[in-house]
């Protein structure tokens, strides 16, 4: 089932294990990891040749190049190999899905498909997750993989990577996460490797940290300090040298206490100094990657946040002396250019004056890094194009046709140099990139090993790594260099003992109380898709529907709404005033409506709202609205919350009604009314109408008559009868 394309010794050699067991291969980027996917799909296709392949990969651009290559070496019609993207409908997904033999998705968009069951990950007999270092926490590679382990009888995973991490920990993690239970790894030193790799020049070219931007950093320290060394006197900073990833995980656990009911004048002080020397931090960060104007800019919105804004930790950063004095240094400035970019300039240049066709990529952490990198190259008339992300900021961002666009016009030689964000760092296919040019080190193995491996594919590449001497630059480069190492050794290391704790073990669900032909059945809001509660939900054995829903967020019978409001949105909710209008509408739709609160955070410590406002809130949503208020610890717990009151609400008499609100139509309505009756259900109640004509012919019937249809027994025809036939009585207050 392959065309035009002859299988390397080592790919060979590997397919030999993936066949036979899910398998995470490591491999260097250029190596040919799809070629592995698509082998790997011929196999499995001739095993079962009514099976589908599914691969997921993290960007569409990267799924697009996938697509091509599946086209192009697998004996499939082409028409057989699709794209799932977000701009096809989920009913033309669901119709492209029935004829596909090979779909390739990212796989948010997924997820929402195999809730629906648009998607029936049962009939896929391969899975193949590219870029799997993603597989942690909540991202979305892990549940599917869950659920494809569940749903399908002929499963077999394939995990695809140039570099998992070199934290022991995390790469455990990633292979328990996605099933795996066989590790292949090869390093460009590996014999069977090594013929099929091109050399890779690596340069570190130190340039110098100005004298002027010495002086300024020196005094930010300074500053940075003495904010540490007060927040120590508290008791709550342990020491003034901690780095930036000690202090944002010291402000989480500060903001913790707080939520949780500790409110005294240190820990609220700490909190606040730990947010200035953030903001400290951050400026000496622009200093030494970019240099005085990014730093200038950085001030002046500071600035104006301390005349507009009430936060105090930037109020009182701008009366700290130190800080001030930064400030003054950096405007007297009038020469603030980085000295990175005269070097690069010099590089770039003797690139393309060797080959004018030369094909250069820039990587920078910062967007205007990157636009002062192309400024620069622009005024030595070197045809240059910047590249990042989607998400806007400062009103720009590319979508991905645009990015899609720009890196075609690469690949055709359109310009010389692409100037790049992390964005690009992951499967670009852009063969005879002459020159990799990093501005700055960066302290992931991961990143560093994605960024290296965009050069050295067809021949011979260069990477080239600027350091600013005496900044972080220098710390950078040896913590790469270092988790590079610990990575392969931590990869040896599970490769040789390989177990999975979590295969092992169940997951407990609702299954073994819910009869299969009779499941329960919970309707989302379409909202909520990316919401663990819907994850939870089906992995307790609830068959999730999503649709739009106009009040609540979940129905768990045709009665019950039931609205769901994490602890801060609750007490946001009460300030901006919608609580009281989504309440009221949750009452006005449903027979029955209910609120539940999630989080373990303490609702009268989460904003400046006194806590009788709140109490007063509560009040009114019970007293005043009839709808009762239930806690809930988090997703998990909400989850089996849901489950237990969907299935007692949808016992063995009722039937569920997908009423997303009250009926509207006449036709409804009558639906409505008969289905609200003691024990009859949405069925029952059509039968009923069918056979009665309207709710006056129901309402003046016998018993016999009605013990007559499908459904009703004695009980159910004499309660009916004494509810039609019972004088209303007023309640007493």
């Amino acid at each position: 089932m392959i065309k035009n394309f002859q299988p390397r010794l080592y790919q060979q050699t590997i397919l030999g294990t993936i066949a036979n067991f899910n398998s995470l291969v490591v491999l260097p980027t250029g190596l040919g990891k799809t070629a592995l996917a698509f082998l790997l799909a011929a196999q499995r296709l001739t095993v079962y040749p009514n099976t589908k392949i599914l691969m997921l990969a993290p960007t569409k651009p990267l799924c697009e190049q996938h697509v091509n290559t599946f086209q192009k070496h697998l004996e499939v019609p082409t028409e057989k190999v699709v794209l799932f993207t977000g701009s096809v409908s989920p009913q033309k997904r669901a119709e492209m899905w029935k004829d596909a033999q090979v779909i390739v998705s990212t796989p948010q968009g997924l997820e929402n498909d195999v809730i629906n069951r648009r998607v029936k990950l049962e009939e896929v007999s391969l899975l193949i997750f590219d870029e799997a270092h993603h597989a942690t926490g909540e991202y979305a590679y892990v549940w599917l993989a869950q659920q494809y382990e569940k749903s399908s009888s002929k499963a077999r995973i394939l995990a695809l990577t140039a570099s998992p991490g070199s934290d022991l920990e995390k790469v455990k993690e990633i292979c328990n996460n996605l099933r795996i239970e066989k590790v292949e790894v090869r390093t460009e030193k590996d014999p069977d490797v090594k013929p099929y790799v091109q050399d890779v020049k690596v340069n570190w070219i130190e340039v110098p940290f100005p004298i002027p931007f010495q002086n300024i950093k020196k005094i930010l320290q300074e500053c940075r300090k003495s904010k540490l060394l007060e927040a120590q006197h508290f008791g709550y900073c342990k020491s003034a040298n901690l780095t930036k990833g000690d202090l944002l995980g010291l402000q989480g656990e500060l903001q913790q206490k707080v939520s949780s009911g500790v409110r005294d004048f240190e820990i609220l002080r700490s909190i606040s100094l730990i947010a200035e020397a953030l903001k400290v931090e951050h400026a000496i960060e622009l200093l030494e990657s970019q240099g005085i104007s990014p730093l200038k800019e950085y001030f002046s919105k500071l600035k104006g946040e301390s005349i507009s804004s009430k936060v105090k930790a930037v109020k009182n950063l701008m009366l700290d002396e130190n800080f001030k004095s930064a400030i003054y240094l950096t405007d007297e400035l009038k020469d603030g250019v980085h000295p990175k970019l005269g070097k690069l300039q010099e590089l770039v240049l003797d690139v393309i004056k060797r080959d004018k066709s030369s094909k250069i990529i820039i990587f920078t952490q910062f967007r205007d890094s990157a636009q002062s990198i192309v400024e620069k190259l622009n005024d030595l008339r070197i045809s240059t194009h910047i590249f990042f992300g989607q998400a806007k900021k400062k009103g720009v961002g590319f979508s991905q046709k645009q990015q899609k666009d720009i890196l075609d016009q690469f690949r055709n030689n359109e310009f010389n140099v692409l100037v790049a964000t992390s964005v690009a760092e992951e499967g670009l296919d852009i063969p005879k990139v002459d020159k990799v040019i990093f501005y700055e080190p960066i302290p992931s193995a991961i990143r560093s090993i994605q960024r290296r491996g965009r050069t050295g594919r067809l021949e011979q590449g260069e990477v080239t790594i600027l350091v600013t001497a005496s900044t972080r630059d220098e710390i950078y480069r040896w913590a790469s260099f270092h988790k590079e190492k610990k990575m392969y050794k931590n990869l040896d290391a599970i490769k040789k003992n390989l177990s999975l704790e979590s295969l092992d073990s169940k997951p407990v669900t609702l299954n073994k109380f819910i009869p299969e032909d009779k499941p329960v059945t919970i309707l989302a809001d379409h909202r909520e898709k990316n919401n663990t509660i819907v994850k939870e939900l089906i992995d307790l054995g609830v068959y999730v529907k999503t649709e739009q829903l106009n009040s609540a967020d979940y129905l768990v019978s045709g009665k019950v709404g039931v609205e769901l409001k994490k602890v801060p949105d609750f007490v946001a909710s009460i300030i901006d005033g919608r609580l009281l209008d989504q309440v009221r509408e949750l009452h006005q739709n449903f027979e029955k409506a209910i609120l539940i609160i999630e989080g373990e955070e303490d609702i009268y410590s989460i904003r400046k709202v006194h806590a009788n406002a709140i109490r007063g809130m509560l009040a009114a949503i019970v007293l005043d609205f009839k709808v009762p208020v239930l806690y809930t610890k988090n997703s998990k717990d909400t989850a089996a919350l849901l489950a237990v009151m969907a299935k007692r609400e949808q016992d063995q008499n009722r039937d569920f009604s997908y009423h997303a609100a009250k009926p509207r139509s006449t036709t409804e309505q009558q639906e409505f009314i008969v289905s609200s009756l003691p024990g009859l259900g949405a069925q029952t109640a059509k039968t009923l109408l069918e056979h009665f004509k309207s709710i006056k012919n129901l309402v003046n019937s016998s018993a016999e008559e009605l013990k007559s249809i499908k459904g009703i027994g004695d009980k159910t025809s004499q309660t009916l009868l004494e509810i039609f036939e019972r004088e209303y009585q007023k309640k007493k207050n």
